[in-house]
C-alpha cells in the first residue's frame, strides 16, 4: 500500500474535483474516492447539523482507506478533510477537534486545487456559489499553512485534465508514450 500515490482534488464547491477525479482515474486505470457528504446528506431526512460533518469525515476516510487496496500505483480522492474543516467553519465557526487533528497528520502526495474560473453549476447540496473565489484563497491558505504539495488546476475540462496528466506522471516518475486526450 505504501507505494500507491494518493492525490486529493481540492477546492469549492462547483470547480470541477469530480470530473476530474473520474477523468483521472479511467486515464491511469485505477480508482477514485467519492466524495461520501453527497451520499451522507442525500440520505438525511432533516438538514445537515455540525455533528453530521464529523461522521462524514470518519466514513470519507473509511472509504479510502477500503479503496487504497484496490488502486493502482495512484489513488485520486475527490475531497480530503481539508473540504470538512474550512465548511465546518464557513457554516459553524468552528471545527471538531478530531477533524483538525486529522488535516494536520494525514499524508497525501499532492493536492490539485482546481480554480473558479468554470462555470458554478446548480445542485441541490451546493450553498455558495458567490463565495467561490474567497473559498479558493481560504484552501491555499489551508495547504499554505500545513505545507501540503499542491498545483492549482485551472482553464477548461480538457486543459485541466492535460495539466492534471502532466503533474501526476511526474509525480510518478514515468513517462506517457501515448495520451488520448
Amino acid at each position: 500500500m505504501s507505494n500507491i500515490k494518493k492525490v486529493v482534488l481540492i477546492g469549492p464547491e462547483s470547480t470541477g474535483k469530480t470530473t476530474l477525479a473520474k477523468q483521472l482515474a479511467k486515464h491511469y486505470r485505477t480508482i477514485w474516492v467519492e466524495e461520501y457528504a453527497r451520499e451522507y446528506i442525500d440520505g438525511l431526512n432533516r438538514p445537515y447539523e455540525q455533528s453530521d460533518l464529523l461522521n462524514i469525515a470518519q466514513r470519507q476516510l473509511l472509504a479510502e482507506a477500503k479503496q487504497i487496496k484496490k488502486a493502482n500505483q495512484v489513488l485520486f480522492c475527490d475531497t480530503d478533510l481539508i473540504v470538512i474543516e474550512i465548511w465546518s467553519k464557513v457554516k459553524y465557526g468552528k471545527c471538531d477537534k478530531w477533524i483538525l487533528e486529522q488535516v494536520k497528520n494525514r499524508h497525501y502526495d499532492l493536492y490539485l486545487l482546481c480554480g473558479t474560473d468554470v462555470p458554478w453549476e446548480y445542485d441541490a447540496q451546493r450553498e455558495h456559489p458567490e463565495f467561490r473565489n474567497e473559498l479558493f484563497e481560504m484552501y491555499e491558505l489551508k495547504l499554505i499553512e500545513h505545507n501540503k504539495k499542491y498545483c492549482k488546476i485551472i482553464g477548461n475540462k480538457s486543459i485541466r485534465l492535460k495539466k492534471a496528466i502532466e503533474i501526476i506522471d511526474k509525480l510518478l516518475l514515468i513517462k506517457k508514450q501515448n495520451c488520448n486526450l
